[in-house]
């Protein structure tokens, strides 16, 4: 237990000297701060205005009326913002890594190769746009009757998992880069995967339900947290991404070692 703790302060301590690095990257082109926040300001606005417009011709879809879904769209923003500032980026660029030799040297490095490829770099950027997710979540918990604030706390435990889920499966679709050297259609892939997750599960018929909470779990991401503040707690949905967590992890790191197998250097 002593040496697990050691080993979890040794790479949290890693993680915060790179994402301090980041960030002093990233002030260096402080202009970025501001186009980047201003970039996704349109895409909440298009999210927004699709479930908006969808709202003026239905009282509901699924089970949820607008509040809730404003809620969900909250969450979203949110997670979304997590996912874009700590993984996003050093995913995104692993198909480049392998092909220019940047993974000889993180293979080299004395640290897990797998979190030095997940975390390099943190895309200090998008901080704006995690209080911008995060104003919009606040309002639209503002405007439902009788919130009960104390289920906020369920995120402290759901938002991690989320990131968890969102993380395995996106690094499986990226590590496939080490294999194939390009892998860009599964990244788009990918993409398409993510985005029935950006969807409330209610609107899908229950056999796809049941597919996107278990099989390919992007239902969790979003639609479990929203849960959680919306409903009385249903301990399953609840429990299930605490319990799908370190099989997601477990998975992940077994198929990054399957992977390397099939790596040549770029020095090779």
């Amino acid at each position: 237990m002593h040496s697990i703790i050691l080993k979890f302060k040794k790479y949290f301590f890693l993680y915060m000297a790179m994402f301090k690095a980041s960030f002093i990257a990233d002030l260096e082109y402080r202009a970025n701060f501001f186009t980047r926040i201003l970039t996704d300001v349109f895409w909440y606005i298009a999210q927004i205005a699709t479930f908006e417009v969808l709202f003026k011709h239905t009282q509901k879809i699924g089970d949820w009326d607008v509040h809730q879904m404003r809620v969900f769209l909250g969450l979203l923003f949110v997670i979304d913002a997590f996912y874009m500032i700590i993984i996003h980026e050093n995913l995104e660029n692993m198909s480049e890594k392998v092909r220019k030799g940047d993974l000889d040297l993180l293979l080299a490095k004395p640290v897990n190769s797998q979190f030095m490829i997940t975390l390099q770099k943190a895309n200090t950027a998008l901080i704006g746009n995690l209080i911008l997710g995060t104003s919009w979540l606040l309002y639209s918990l503002a405007g439902l009757d009788h919130f009960n604030y104390y289920r906020l706390f369920w995120l402290l435990m759901l938002i991690p998992c989320s990131l968890v889920v969102i993380y395995s499966m996106r690094f499986i679709f990226s590590a496939t880069a080490v294999i194939f050297t390009r892998s860009e259609n599964l990244q788009f892939l990918w993409w398409q995967v993510y985005r029935i997750g950006m969807r409330p599960d209610s609107m899908y018929n229950p056999f796809i339900k049941w597919i996107i909470l278990s099989v390919i779990p992007v239902g969790i991401i979003v639609s479990i947290p929203a849960r959680a503040l919306l409903n009385p707690p249903n301990y399953f949905y609840i429990f299930w991404p605490v319990i799908l967590v370190p099989i997601l992890l477990f998975l992940t790191n077994r198929f990054w070692k399957f992977a390397l197998k099939f790596y040549t250097s770029a020095s090779s």
